[in-house]
């Protein structure tokens, strides 16, 4: 059976995640049922990351295998085509190996978080980034964000319905920076526990706002406890932008 790799953009609003579930419609479902119409195939498509409802993509991977052989490219143009008027897009579809797998082959994945930093809100990006209406120190955050790279146990940035086997991972890069009213938070790790890069960001908001210091950060990482951190930021400040394979 012939594998093809997908890499998608997708608004996560309207969604209640990647993965389908019960309570109503999935990016996964979304295009499954898709590809569904367009061949007659019913598929299971996998991904690089399974994101949470709201959260958006820009760069997100998934593979699924046809019974039939389909140019790629007929393969992207039917799917943008027939998934209309769910906010889904097939960026680049690619044939690939029988044994490339997007979720295991995958050696690192790039978050972006979003926080539009002025006192009015925006009407145009409403549900694209966490409005924070007074003045945060990027810089503060950033610095405070150093400690948290390299292997730790991040059980203070982890969900409680968090169904890692570990709470040790390893942030390769975390980088906070202003552009104008618009604060960047980007993230890099081989992957991450549930809710990890929106409660890292929750917490980085308290030293940018200045009610902690800096020092807080790595006192929240060593206490290991969910409870000292702080809050989850907003889903729809988070953006999956792109999925790392070997070569």
């Amino acid at each position: 059976m012939p594998r093809y790799r997908l890499t998608l953009e997708y608004d996560g609003g309207p969604f209640v995640g990647w993965q389908r579930q019960d309570n109503g419609l999935s990016v996964q479902q979304a295009i499954e049922e898709t590809v569904l119409a367009f061949c007659g195939e019913t598929v299971s498509l996998v991904a690089a990351g399974r994101t949470d409802a709201g959260v958006h993509a820009t760069g997100q991977v998934a593979h699924l295998d046809l019974v039939r052989e389909t140019a790629p490219e007929r393969l992207q143009s039917a799917i943008n085509a027939l998934v209309r008027p769910h906010p889904v897009a097939v960026l680049q579809a690619a044939r690939v190996s029988d044994g490339f797998n997007a979720r295991f082959d995958a050696i690192a994945r790039h978050y972006l978080y979003l926080i539009l930093n002025r006192r009015a809100p925006s009407v145009l990006d409403r549900q694209r980034a966490w409005h924070v209406p007074h003045r945060l120190d990027a810089e503060r955050m950033h610095a405070a964000a150093q400690a948290l790279v390299g292997r730790h146990d991040f059980s203070s940035f982890r969900a409680a319905e968090c169904q890692s086997a570990s709470p040790v991972k390893t942030l390769e890069r975390i980088h906070v920076r202003r552009g104008g009213d618009r604060i960047e938070i980007a993230v890099k790790a081989r992957s991450f526990l549930h809710h990890q890069v929106r409660n890292i960001v929750g917490t980085l908001k308290l030293v940018g706002d200045g009610r902690e210091h800096v020092d807080f950060v790595p006192e929240v990482l060593a206490a290991r406890d969910r409870r000292k951190a702080g809050a989850t930021a907003p889903a729809h400040g988070l953006y999956l932008t792109a999925v790392d394979y070997p070569g």
